[in-house]
């Protein structure tokens, strides 16, 4: 290792907007068993998949619509 580095000429992290932020979110067995399921055919992790479409309803302003018997 050398004792002194130059970063001069670094530029900043393009992706350092995307970084996500670790959060602990209680979910019921359904749901994850679901996006299991989901994850299983398209390959992809499903803490990915429910990020994902959390993300979707974001930027579409999807709206739950909630009815209280």
């Amino acid at each position: 290792m050398r004792k002194n580095y130059d970063f001069s000429n670094s530029k900043k992290n393009p992706y350092s907007a995307q970084l996500k932020k670790q959060i602990t979110i209680r979910l019921d067995e359904e749901s994850i068993s679901y996006f299991k399921k989901i994850s299983d055919q398209v390959g992809i992790p499903y803490q990915s998949l429910i990020n994902l479409y959390l993300r979707d309803c974001a930027t579409s302003n999807r709206k739950l619509s909630l009815k209280w018997a």
